[in-house]
């Protein structure tokens, strides 16, 4: 048992290195910020990348503490913090990049414009699971895209971590969903109310001229990259519009450019990284609250459940590509 000045915690010392269990010393609240007693801790791909030294572009000096989404109780409230209080059940992506504290610990300092008061019909595990697949689906969705009801909206990789999020934002705003994936995600799909689209079943063309009668989506949300950003340009319709999550190959813009569609690409560390537009993660993260509190949006976990003990096996399913689902680590 920690006692009232030291929490316990999961260190990386190096790049692939063991996660070292120890007890340091318990943050306080800063100015703008809030203390949380941590109850979850959700686990991402980007969380593996990180810590193999894969990730350049979400920095996170060692030795450090991983776990970039997370859900608890708040224990203090810091200066200048008037929209929480200490008791409130709150969620965010608050840490685990940037050299920001991250999640796998007892306690985590984080900044209250990152958080929001979490969905009450959700439990903390299931809160944990949304942040960074929420937000990024949101950024792409409804800040880029701008996606409206009765719209065609395509998303590759619908039954993923971010995909199966913005389904289910598209389906919220009364848009057409059409969703590209495995065989075996079909019934899952259809339950979210999108149409399932068999990735290895016919061509993309085959796609745009079956579902939209050759006029391809005003929507298309990439969620794969790569081949899928290609794919993307293809079936986006006359002046529509494309966002990906992971656009950073070099890809032929030809099949955009002549259909006068645009390309927007989301890179939701960016606050977390640079502090600039935190608070409109804040901002998202309310908006799925009434999402979820309605009904509208739930995450797929995986049925397996994680300690603090586990966390190798956590991050060697998600490595392995073998979760069903999205993975969480029960802090308490």
């Amino acid at each position: 048992m920690s006692s009232k000045s030291t929490m316990k915690a999961l260190v990386v010392d190096a790049p692939q290195g063991a996660f070292r269990h120890t007890e340091i010393a318990r943050p306080d609240a800063a100015k703008g910020q809030v203390l949380v007693r941590i109850q979850a801790s959700g686990v991402n791909p980007l969380d593996t990348k990180i810590r193999a030294g894969n990730a350049a572009h979400a920095r996170h000096p060692l030795p450090a503490i991983f776990g970039i989404d997370m859900a608890g109780i708040v224990e203090a409230v810091g200066p200048d913090v008037t929209g929480f209080r200490r008791g409130d059940a709150v969620y965010g992506m608050t840490g685990g990049v940037g050299g920001i504290q991250g999640s796998l610990a007892e306690f985590a300092a984080v900044d209250a414009d990152l958080i929001a008061l979490k969905p009450s019909n959700l439990s903390m595990r299931e809160a944990a699971a949304l942040p960074l697949a929420a937000i990024t689906a949101w950024e792409g969705l409804v800040d880029r895209a701008k996606v409206a009801s009765g719209q065609r909206v395509l998303v590759i990789g619908g039954a993923g971590g971010v995909g199966h999020v913005a389904v289910q934002i598209a389906r919220a705003v009364g848009a057409d969903v059409y969703a590209i994936d495995g065989a075996a995600k079909a019934d899952y799909l259809r339950s979210l109310g999108a149409t399932p689209i068999d990735r290895a079943v016919g061509t993309i063309e085959d796609h745009v001229a079956t579902y939209t009668a050759g006029r391809g989506f005003d929507v298309v949300y990439d969620t794969v990259g790569g081949a899928g950003l290609d794919m993307a340009f293809k079936a986006v319709g006359r002046f529509g519009r494309v966002v990906s999550a992971l656009g950073w190959g070099t890809h032929a813009l030809a099949p955009l450019s002549f259909k006068a569609a645009s390309y927007s690409g989301v890179f939701t560390l960016l606050p977390l990284l640079t502090g600039e537009g935190r608070a409109h993660h804040g901002e998202i993260l309310r908006e799925v609250t009434r999402l979820a509190e309605a009904g509208k949006l739930l995450p797929r976990m995986d049925s397996r459940r994680f300690s603090l003990a586990d966390v190798v096996e956590a991050h060697r399913l998600i490595e392995g590509r073998e979760a069903e689902g999205k993975l969480v680590i029960e802090i308490d």
